[in-house]
């Protein structure tokens, strides 16, 4: 990549989770919980999983995690599920059960402190962002906070079209997800790509650069 497209950046849009936020254990408790309600409820059948095949889908919306996980499981236990998924995960954040990665507060405060404006653009709920919002004091680093709910699930690159015209250009995107990516690539944007997060390898060669721990951004930046 050229790294003069590093330069004159402004604006640093961030993922959370698997970018800033280890939900890996929590995640994992939570989807569990949710697929044995569906085997009580016989849409499921038992089975064993790998921790990589249920970490796969963090950085997927409900929506989208559904209607690639289970497209034929109907409304209703879907709904409970997700419930049941969105509710373990913040019992967890409450318990301050959730941690996130070393030096992430860290790297935040660095790049604040330089001048850059961060924002928060997650595939979550509002629920969610405002429980790990209150948990870490995010508020301290980012300028605005975004979710994907608030925008009825749509794609991160169609939200970033509604809110870039408050921010100061350049953008720089980092996260870990093709839906991270996407941004960049509907707008010609510099991308990070976050090697320690969800992202399988094919996603992450989608983005410009790759770090193997957050840190890393304040030697690049």
């Amino acid at each position: 990549m050229d790294e003069t497209r590093l330069k004159n950046i402004q604006t640093i849009i961030f993922d959370y989770d698997g970018t800033l936020h280890d939900s890996t254990a929590n995640y994992i408790v939570a989807f569990k919980m949710a697929y044995n309600y569906l085997i009580e409820k016989k849409k499921a059948v038992p089975r064993d999983w790998k921790d990589e095949e249920i970490t796969k889908w963090l950085g997927y919306s409900s929506k989208d995690m559904w209607e690639n996980f289970m497209p034929n499981l109907d409304a209703e236990h879907q709904a409970t599920a997700s419930k049941i998924i969105g509710e373990t995960l913040l019992e967890k954040v409450l318990a301050k059960e959730s941690t996130l990665y070393t030096g992430a507060l860290e790297t935040l405060d660095y790049l604040r402190d330089k001048g850059y404006q961060l924002i928060f653009l997650s595939n979550c709920s509002e629920k969610y962002m405002n429980a790990h919002q209150k948990a870490f004091q995010l508020n301290q680093y980012f300028e605005d906070m975004y979710c994907t709910e608030t925008f009825d699930y749509n794609a991160k690159y169609k939200i970033f079209e509604l809110i870039e015209k408050q921010y100061k250009e350049k953008f720089l995107i980092v996260g870990d997800r093709i839906q991270d990516f996407e941004i960049s690539h509907y707008h010609n944007l510099v991308s990070i790509g976050c090697n320690y997060g969800f992202g399988s390898e094919e996603e992450l060669q989608q983005s410009d650069i790759r770090i193997n721990a957050i840190q890393e951004l304040q030697d690049i930046l």
